[in-house]
C-alpha cells in the first residue's frame, strides 16, 4: 500500500516540473518578446509633434512611418494596458535611440515634453517676432499679433500697442511647444519682471526719473547708434543730456524706423522732412516705443551711463564704428563734415 502511494507521488511530481519548465519557458519566451519589440529602433534622436485635436490612431500611424515602432500589435497591448488611446496629449516629445516602449508611454501618457529653446533677439517690429517665434511652437504669426495687440492683455503688463515690444528682454527661453500666444506673453513678463528686479534696475531708472519703458525705448536707440559695448554709455549720456535741456534727440534710427528702410547709409533732408511720431528730428522727446528690441548691454549702458556735457556725436571718419563727441554744435559741425567727406570719398550717396 506504501508503494502505491509512493509511485504516485512521484507522478505528481513529474507532471508538477513538467507545469514548471512549461511555465518558465513561456515567461521567458514572453520576456523575450516583450525586449525584442520593446526598444525602439532608430539611430538618430526624433521628435513626435502632437497637435491638439490628435487622436490615438494619428500617434500610432506617426511612430510607424517614422520607423519608431516594429510591432503594432506589441504597442497597442502595452497602450491599452496604460490607457494612452484615452489620453493622448499634445506636445513635442523627444525618442532616443533604444529608448523602450514603456518609457516612452509612460512620457506620452504623462505629458512629459521636451522644451523647445526660443531665441529673443533684436527685433524690429511685432510683425517679424511673430513670424519668427510661430516657426517655432505650435501656434501661428496670425494668433501672436492678436495676443500682442490685445488692449486687455497688454494692460495686464501696463503696456499700450506701441511700447509691447518693451514686454521682451533679449535671452535664450525654454518652453513648451504647444505654449499659447497668451501664456508665451505672460512667460516673458515674468522674465522682464525678473530682469528688472536684477542690479537694482528700477532704482537706477527711478534715479534718472525714468520708467522702465522710456529706459527701454532709449536703450533701443543707443542699440540701432553703436554696436559697441564700450561706447553705449557714452551714446547714451548725449540723448540724456538733450532730453534734460529739452533738445530734439535728432538720431538717425529713429528716422530710419520711420520710414522704415535700415539700409541707408546716409540719412538725407528728404528723410529728415518725413512726418512720423518716431522721427526725433521733428517731434521732442522719446518716440511713442522702441524702435527694436535692445540688448542687456544697450539698457544697461541707459541705467550706467557716463556723467559728460556732450551734446552731439557723429560716426567717425574712418567707418571704426565708433564716434567722435562734441559739446557745441560748431564741433560738431566739423566733424559732421569730416565724414561726410568719408562718405563722398567712398561715394555713399544714399
Amino acid at each position: 500500500m506504501s508503494k502505491s502511494k509512493n509511485k504516485i507521488s512521484y507522478k505528481q511530481v513529474l507532471i508538477g516540473l513538467a507545469i514548471l519548465i512549461g511555465v518558465v519557458l513561456g515567461l521567458t519566451i514572453g520576456i523575450y518578446n516583450f525586449f525584442k519589440h520593446n526598444n525602439i529602433p532608430i539611430t538618430e534622436d526624433y521628435y513626435l509633434y502632437i497637435h491638439k485635436g490628435t487622436t490615438y490612431t494619428d500617434v500610432l500611424d506617426s511612430l510607424q512611418v517614422h520607423g519608431c515602432i516594429v510591432d503594432s500589435a506589441f504597442f497597442n497591448w502595452l497602450a491599452n494596458r496604460k490607457s494612452y488611446p484615452q489620453n493622448v496629449k499634445p506636445g513635442r516629445y523627444k525618442i532616443v535611440p533604444n529608448m523602450s516602449i514603456n518609457t516612452l508611454l509612460n512620457n506620452l501618457r504623462a505629458g512629459n515634453q521636451e522644451p523647445m529653446k526660443v531665441v529673443i533677439g533684436k527685433f524690429r517690429s511685432k510683425e517679424k517676432m511673430a513670424q519668427l517665434i510661430s516657426h517655432k511652437l505650435e501656434f501661428d504669426s496670425v494668433d501672436f499679433m492678436k495676443a500682442l495687440n490685445n488692449d486687455t492683455l497688454l494692460d495686464s503688463f501696463g503696456l499700450i500697442k506701441e511700447n509691447a515690444l518693451t514686454l521682451f528682454i533679449p535671452n535664450t527661453y525654454e518652453v513648451y511647444w504647444n505654449i499659447t500666444p497668451e501664456d508665451f506673453l505672460w512667460r516673458m513678463y515674468k522674465e522682464k519682471e525678473r530682469f528688472w528686479d536684477k542690479k537694482d534696475r528700477c532704482e537706477k531708472a527711478e534715479k534718472m526719473n525714468m520708467t522702465e519703458i522710456e529706459v527701454m525705448i532709449l536703450a533701443s536707440i543707443v542699440d540701432e547708434e553703436t554696436n559697441k559695448n564700450d561706447e553705449k554709455p557714452m551714446v547714451a549720456s548725449v540723448y540724456l543730456n538733450r532730453l534734460r535741456k529739452g533738445y530734439l534727440l535728432q538720431a538717425d534710427p529713429t528716422v530710419r524706423f520711420a520710414i522704415q528702410n535700415f539700409d541707408i547709409k546716409r540719412v538725407l533732408n528728404k528723410h529728415l522732412k518725413h512726418d512720423s511720431p518716431y522721427n526725433t528730428y521733428i517731434y521732442k522727446g522719446l518716440p511713442p516705443g522702441p524702435i527694436c528690441i535692445p540688448s542687456i548691454a544697450s539698457i544697461d549702458a541707459v541705467l550706467e551711463n557716463k556723467q559728460t556735457d556732450y551734446m552731439f556725436f557723429c560716426a567717425k571718419e574712418d567707418f571704426s564704428g565708433y564716434h567722435n563727441f562734441a559739446i557745441t554744435h560748431a564741433e560738431h559741425v566739423r566733424n559732421a563734415r569730416k565724414f561726410q567727406k568719408a562718405l563722398n570719398e567712398r561715394k555713399i550717396f544714399e
